[in-house]
């Protein structure tokens, strides 16, 4: 049965980077497991981090479906899975799809309801998915993805990340989505005070602070010389603190 871990939580509070560490994770300890990472931030850099070339999303093929709607053959939604393939990078160790920006006003509804059938059937398809999404929830809200086992918002000490926070909890309640568990994750943690600022925070929002990323300087290093998170050392505090939190979520 597939395994859906998303992360969202303001920007600049390191969601991406924490979305590609649990990636890196998976593919450590994998064992022979299939492996789906999906970009649905509008910003979508969580390729950079994973050091993959993207040259199609999913906002590309929903374009082209709204453009040849007129056209498109009798079988639509072989049609649909087939473009939404093409979009779909595969890498050594894992998968990767970028949904790109969603649609404005005008959308074609029924595009929406052949993509949402298409990404069902392609996630179904894997162990694990990992998506690194935006505040807003965009994706989830109109249940392109759904069915989530476990929603990560991670923060920072600030109390702007904080609102963040609650703004997408309330989202996923308003909209019922259908997630199992929420969890705070604290970021750039530069000793135990924050850790409690935070946890104090978190259960004001009836949430649970799950983990403590610390400031790293291999985060810095890896940005300022343009590497990926897979040349961050398996020693370095942060990934050791990453391991506790997927085990935690019941990553293996």
């Amino acid at each position: 049965m597939t395994k859906i871990v998303a992360i969202s939580g303001k920007g600049g509070t390191g969601k991406t980077i924490l979305s590609a560490m649990l990636i890196r994770y998976l593919i450590d300890t994998r064992n022979n497991k299939s492996i789906l990472a999906v970009d649905a931030d509008p910003d979508a850099n969580l390729s950079n981090e994973l050091g993959v070339k993207v040259d199609k999303t999913i906002g590309d093929i929903k374009e082209y479906m709204e453009r040849n709607k007129i056209d498109i053959p009798g079988d639509k939604m072989l049609h649909f899975e087939a473009k939404v393939m093409e979009s779909l990078v595969e890498e050594k160790n894992f998968d990767f799809l970028v949904m790109g920006r969603s649609e404005g006003p005008g959308c074609y509804c029924y595009v929406n309801n052949l993509l949402r059938e298409a990404i069902s059937n392609l996630v179904d398809n894997y162990d694990y998915v990992v998506i690194d999404t935006g505040a807003g929830l965009e994706h989830f809200s109109r249940q392109v993805i759904k069915d989530i086992d476990t929603l990560l918002i991670i923060t920072d000490q600030s109390k702007n990340s904080i609102n963040t926070a609650r703004s997408i909890k309330e989202i996923s309640d308003e909209l019922n989505l259908n997630i199992k568990n929420i969890y705070i994750v604290a970021n750039k943690v530069s000793n135990k005070s924050v850790v409690d600022l935070i946890k104090k925070y978190a259960s004001e929002i009836s949430l649970e602070l799950i983990g403590a990323l610390p400031l790293d300087d291999n985060i810095v290093n890896i940005d300022l010389n343009g590497k990926t998170i897979f040349e961050i050392p398996k020693e370095s505090p942060i990934y050791k603190e990453v391991i506790q939190i997927a085990k935690k979520i019941g990553l293996p």
